[in-house]
């Protein structure tokens, strides 16, 4: 206890003294303690975790992140608190580092999520740090981490169609051309409304993360199945796809997903998920000249980086741009 109290004196006056400085203050109450005991009042800090947590998340929640990102953001500091047994103030860099590679261990988890745990952290941290709750931020040093970048797989045109041909009904072939024509997030298709859809300008709003609006466009077959869908419907409910039976209940993230999974099982087509339409869609949009730019805007991204992620471009027009421009 005594070490920490001297430890928080020269944390506090490091701002105000050099290295050589704060050392020296280091020895001085060192020398100045040592005949004394010292111990820790029950009364606490002015402000406990849990509070400085709540009021990082209120200020997220001020900046647009949706409910989703803030319970993963809460999670992610509390396992981080709960695992270190410290307050904010006392948590230095070696304990970050020693966490991230105790869950990386522990989880086997990829390096992505390592780094979307650092990022979470860092974010926290930084927050303190900016609002005078701490004086620097004990994950400014633990740099980002390296990841492989893999090339996502893309639903092919024969795969597409094999997919459409072989629908068993009319609304799993209106979500397929759905998905495909406007690149949505399944998130997004699954809160849309029968009035949503324009069908005379073949476009409708959505509403993305953040719970940002954007206009997505979809193409005349779409439009024909999506026609013949609603057409079929008898139930009142205005969601835009609902389940096959009574009560004909909104479908849900996880019933689309099952039902894509199921049929790619059926067909022999492995890893049918919905987040694969919008990639594949990203790809054929940069194969065919879309600048990034109008891609973004389309896929709903906040940074052009996340859109170039998604854009895959084909290793054969790689090859086809090389003899044009070089040789």
């Amino acid at each position: 206890m005594k070490q920490k109290l001297i430890n928080d004196v020269v944390q506090g006056m490091l701002p105000f003294l050099n290295n050589a400085q704060a050392e020296r203050l280091q020895d001085v109450l060192q020398h100045a303690l040592w005949r004394y005991e010292v111990c820790e009042t029950t009364g606490g800090e002015p402000e406990q975790e849990q509070d400085l947590v709540a009021l990082f998340l209120s200020a997220k929640r001020i900046e647009g992140c949706s409910e989703k990102s803030l319970k993963y953001y809460q999670s992610t500091i509390q396992a981080m608190l709960d695992e270190l047994g410290k307050g904010v103030k006392e948590i230095v860099t070696e304990d970050i580092r020693g966490y991230l590679t105790n869950y990386q261990w522990k989880k086997r988890s990829s390096r992505v999520t390592i780094d979307n745990i650092r990022r979470i952290l860092s974010s926290f941290f930084s927050w303190l740090e900016d609002e005078d709750y701490i004086l620097k931020s004990p994950v400014r040093r633990i740099h980002k981490v390296k990841t492989a970048s893999n090339i996502k797989e893309t639903y092919s045109d024969e795969t597409l169609e094999l997919m459409r041909d072989n629908c068993s009904e009319i609304r799993d072939l209106a979500m397929i051309d759905l998905l495909a024509s406007t690149g949505m997030r399944v998130g997004e298709m699954v809160l849309l409304n029968r009035k949503d859809i324009d069908f005379n300008e073949r476009e409708c709003i959505v509403f993305g993360k953040g719970d940002k609006e954007r206009m997505v466009y979809f193409d005349a077959r779409t439009k024909l199945h999506l026609q013949a869908y609603l057409d079929s419907r008898a139930d009142e409910n205005p969601a835009l796809f609902v389940s096959l039976k009574a009560p004909h209940n909104r479908m849900t993230i996880g019933g689309i997903e099952t039902r894509l999974r199921e049929m790619g099982k059926r067909l022999g087509v492995p890893k049918v998920h919905p987040h694969k339409f919008r990639r594949t869609l990203a790809t054929m949009a940069i194969d065919k000249g879309m600048p990034i730019e109008q891609l973004q805007q389309l896929l709903g991204h906040k940074r052009i980086d996340t859109t170039l992620q998604y854009a895959m471009v084909k290793q054969s027009n790689v090859k086809l741009a090389h003899r044009k421009y070089i040789g």
